[in-house]
């Protein structure tokens, strides 16, 4: 199952109401850490749905670390019935996040994802960050849309920061920008050789492994993203 941040709203609805059956029935049976659940096939019959919003909920509660699946075992409570329940009332009351908030979220992972790569970097991690620096020259160039090529470029950047959960985190949150990107309003007025620059300069930096030449110069490429995000919040606000 693909997690994704921003569901339209009748999926989450209904993961949310199989969720809160799963809850139901956790503390029926008063399960406790490492306790079994029923099956899905049993779950599915009890509660009246197909099998796979059974699994859709399990996955999306085991990738927030709720629930377990094991191999030969099913599925088991991965932590106590406390913790549980705390969590599940969270996860059901989410609601997508906004463009600003996964802006927000990313900029700030990648100003350290940025220092982290320049730090722990290999030479093949260079090599890779560089290839896809030039697919991305190549597309702007060519006036083409250059959205994923960029979106490849800080991504080689995360891999390079050796850290599996920030690569995750940029691979979770960056999809929903890409899909809800004002790119009329935050591209506009952007010159190819000024944006280019943007892009060499955090690849110099992480070249040169210098941590804070390459953090400012993260910075410096979100700025006008930073100043958007600023003024569309001011204008909702009004």
């Amino acid at each position: 199952m693909k997690i994704s941040l921003i569901d339209d709203n009748s999926n989450r609805i209904l993961q949310n109401e199989v969720i809160s059956k799963i809850c139901e029935l956790i503390n029926a049976k008063n399960l406790e850490r490492g306790d079994r659940l029923p099956s899905e096939r049993l779950m599915s019959e009890k509660f009246n749905v197909k099998r796979n919003h059974i699994r859709e909920a399990i996955r999306r509660l085991e990738f927030y670390g709720i629930l377990k699946s094991m191999s030969q075992s099913g599925t088991i409570l991965a932590i106590g019935l406390t913790g549980f329940n705390g969590m599940v009332d969270e996860i059901i009351s989410l609601e997508a996040p906004s463009f600003k908030e996964l802006v927000e979220t990313r900029i700030s992972l990648e100003l350290k994802t940025v220092k982290l790569a320049a730090e722990r970097r290999t030479d093949a991690d260079l090599e890779s960050i560089k290839d896809a620096l030039n697919a991305f020259k190549n597309k702007l160039i060519l006036g083409d849309d250059y959205l994923e090529e960029d979106l490849l470029f800080h991504l080689a950047i995360a891999k390079a920061s050796k850290n599996k959960a920030m690569v995750s985190l940029m691979l979770l949150i960056t999809p929903p920008i890409l899909i809800t990107y004002e790119r009329d309003t935050v591209c506009e007025g952007d010159l190819v050789n000024s944006e280019i620059k943007k892009h060499e300069d955090i690849y110099n930096s992480i070249a040169s492994q210098n941590k804070e030449l390459a953090s400012k110069s993260m910075k410096d490429h979100f700025y006008k993203l930073s100043k958007h995000i600023e003024k569309k919040d001011i204008n909702e606000t009004k």
